[in-house]
């Protein structure tokens, strides 16, 4: 596809917009200066810039906004991220907690032919390791059955992790050793006032409500 030439950082602050988007009705500059950890002249100033380009569109007090094109675009550095996060994890033996900040660094600078090389490797996959949907080459979101945090759900159930929402390593790290990843069967024990009560095969985990909130999974009852 054609785009205007952008910066990395043009293309981070798109591609934070939409993922900003999926959890929250409106984008706000201080959701990006928190997102991006940049303070918010800088902010300010670069969305006047994405504005002037046709990429986003701003009102006051109505957030932030992808146009048509922005969103193709911040899409597209999304398929490229993805991509390479589940080819790291795959093919070169990265941990999960390892391949955010490398797929960060390459996601930029990829080609398309690359893309489609590693995309066509992987027979063409439709989530990363972290449970995030891979947009199509037609840079289409699939479908992915519909969740929720896990701080969330009510009642005693078995349940199944289908996304985590976070990049940082040290909580990763945590869930990978307690084998809370996506993919896996979990059995709700009770919600408590420090936290959610689990089983994972043998062994029951009191999940703190902090990092409840960013595991999002599969509910039979909805």
């Amino acid at each position: 596809m054609e785009k205007p030439r952008l910066s990395e950082s043009q293309e981070d602050y798109l591609k934070e917009i939409f993922k900003l988007r999926e959890t929250n009705k409106s984008v706000s500059m201080q959701d990006l200066a928190r997102k991006l950890d940049v303070r918010p002249p800088s902010v300010t100033g670069m969305i006047k810039k994405l504005c002037a380009m046709d990429l986003v569109e701003h009102e006051p007090y109505k957030g932030v906004q992808l146009t048509e094109t922005g969103e193709k675009i911040a899409l597209e550095v999304l398929r490229h991220h993805r991509l390479l996060e589940l080819y790291l994890a795959r093919h070169l033996n990265y941990s999960w907690d390892e391949i955010h900040e490398e797929a960060e660094r390459l996601e930029h600078v990829i080609s398309e032919k690359f893309e489609a090389a590693i995309a066509d490797l992987m027979d063409h996959p439709t989530h990363d390791p972290h449970g995030d949907p891979i947009p199509t080459a037609d840079l289409v979101i699939p479908d992915s059955p519909a969740m929720k945090p896990l701080s969330t759900i009510k009642g005693s159930k078995a349940i199944v992790i289908g996304r985590v929402m976070t990049q940082d390593k040290d909580i990763l790290s945590l869930l990978s050793r307690l084998e809370l990843v996506p993919g896996q069967q979990i059995e709700l024990i009770k919600s408590e006032a420090a936290g959610i009560r689990v089983r994972v095969g043998d062994n029951q985990y009191l999940v703190p409500q902090t990092i409840a909130r960013l595991i999002w999974c599969e509910d039979p009852s909805t």
